[in-house]
């Protein structure tokens, strides 16, 4: 036991001993660790900060070389700015000096003049004492006052003056129309030469190409129902005979023409040929036309630089494309004289647009299918007073033949310009021209009739068919509507021949099947 404590003690000691020694191992251990720590982070802040410093240094070098090279230009700037504030003022200074030596010499003119017009005044005062001592001795040789002498002067010379004068009018007015007509001939001759004209003749039948005849049998169908059909869908006769690998199509509407043409070659195409396809076809064709009219309406307005007119009037411009004017394309003679006018208004000094835009209108009212009793002149008139068109551009259209009072300058050369389109030779045909007034005429008068749905004059005129309706009128009225329309033609028409009257009468029944 008394070893035990001592030995227990000891070793008490010892452990102490131990970690008293650990702990100053440690302590300086992690001592001289953050010393070393310390300096490591010391040395690397002081690279940094050197680093930053090398970076700021080279930083303001380049801003001060920029601002030295921005004041550089600045500089420059300024020089260059005082030199030529310096020119300026040498150039003021010597146009100063140059005003200066002027005005100089300016003054010295108005003194030589002061000193001239006083020796002229002396000079005329000496002259009227001279006249006054005259006038007094003729009076006193002649026996008559300076007054009568005076008046019979005056009426002497007022006799010669106005014989001078009526002589002057005369050979300026002669002059004057002399240059007008020389003027006016130039203008309308490099008018004439600055435009390309085109001849075009309308013709009253198409041609329609097929690639053998075997299409013929099936185009005419059996007992010829699907060629009766196309005819009565189209209003065009469709003559098929032995003309190898065509097909003609007759009829004064170019329209119905083109109808019928698209109409058969899809029906060709297709293969289906049978009434009911034939009037889907044409149904489905007059939609395509009627948008190709719009169409030609739009991209004519267009190509001529005219805007903002109405959708109407773009959509008859379109139409003037099936239309003819004594045999003379309608839409082309309308753009041929739209680019006259604005030639020939440019010449002048006036606004081509609205010369063009009028030009482009004049024959407006030759397109409406519903003609009255009017001058195509004024139904254009009253068409483009409708949809807004300016007053200049109406009085245009109104007065091209004379039928309304030209109060505008553009309407004298909207007149011109069409007579310079129609006149030119091969342009028209006077033969076309009343023969499809002809037709129309006589489709117009079987419309008249009540009952009557549509009217086709086909074979040049010497056959009209007429289609009624069969809830309108019975197989005998008809009977008595064809004696009567042949009446009436006889007794109003003059054409060559006979006329043969055809009306057609059908019964259909429809249902289906839901």
């Amino acid at each position: 036991m008394d070893i035990l404590l001592p030995a227990i003690i000891g070793a008490i000691v010892g452990v102490g001993v131990y970690a008293l020694i650990v702990r100053v191992v440690t302590k300086n251990t992690i001592a001289n660790q953050r010393e070393r720590a310390l300096k490591e982070a010391e040395a690397e802040g002081e690279m940094i900060k050197k680093e930053k410093m090398l970076q700021a240094k080279e930083k303001f070098i380049q801003l001060k070389s920029e601002h030295d090279r921005t004041v550089n230009e600045r500089n420059q700037k300024l020089n260059q700015r005082e030199q030529g504030i310096k020119q300026s003022e040498n150039h003021l200074n010597q146009q100063r000096s140059e005003l200066d030596r002027k005005n100089n010499e300016i003054e010295k003119l108005r003194e030589q003049l002061n000193n001239q017009l006083a020796a002229l005044d002396k000079k005329k005062e000496e002259a009227d004492r001279i006249i006054k001592e005259q006038n007094v001795r003729l009076e006193q040789i002649g026996g008559i006052s300076s007054e009568e002498a005076k008046n019979i002067l005056m009426e002497n010379m007022k006799q010669e003056a106005e014989a001078d004068a009526a002589t002057y009018i005369n050979d300026t007015i002669e002059e004057a129309k002399l240059t007008a007509n020389k003027e006016a001939k130039r203008i309308v001759v490099q008018t004439i030469q600055r435009v390309a004209t085109e001849t075009a003749i309308e013709n009253s039948v198409t041609v329609f190409n097929i690639d053998s005849d075997e299409v013929k049998g099936r185009i005419i169908g059996r007992e010829g129902r699907n060629i009766r059909a196309l005819e009565a869908a189209t209003g065009v006769e469709i003559i098929v005979d032995d003309t190898p690998d065509a097909i003609i199509l007759s009829g004064f509407d170019p329209v119905r023409r083109e109808i019928a043409r698209l109409a058969l070659h899809q029906l060709v195409t297709d293969g289906r040929i049978h009434p009911a396809r034939i009037e889907e076809v044409v149904a489905k064709v007059k939609r395509q036309i009627e948008e190709e009219i719009a169409e030609v309406g739009k991209r004519t307005t267009i190509d001529l630089g005219i805007h903002n007119m109405h959708p109407e009037l773009i959509r008859l411009i379109g139409k003037m494309k099936y239309r003819s004017s004594y045999g003379q394309n309608l839409l082309q003679h309308s753009r041929e004289t739209a680019n006259l006018c604005g030639i020939m208004a440019a010449e002048l000094g006036l606004n081509p647009k609205i010369a063009r835009r009028a030009g482009l209108l004049h024959d407006i009212g030759k397109v409406p299918d519903d003609e009255p009793e009017l001058p195509h002149a004024i139904i254009g008139m009253k068409l483009c007073e409708k949809y807004k068109e300016k007053s200049e551009v109406c009085n245009a259209v109104g007065s091209h033949h004379d039928e309304e009072e030209m109060t505008s300058l553009i309407a004298p050369i909207v007149q011109v310009c069409d007579a310079i389109s129609g006149a030119r030779p091969g342009a028209r045909s006077e033969v076309v021209e009343s023969y499809i007034k002809r037709l129309k005429e006589m489709e117009d008068i079987a419309m008249a009739y009540p009952g009557v749905m549509k009217t086709y004059a086909i074979q040049a005129g010497r056959e009209l068919r007429v289609i009624v309706g069969s809830d309108k009128i019975t197989d005998q009225e008809a009977e008595q509507l064809s004696h009567d329309i042949a009446k009436k033609i006889q007794a109003e028409m003059t054409y060559p021949g006979q006329v043969k009257i055809t009306v057609i009468r059908e019964t259909r029944s429809v249902s289906y099947a839901k």
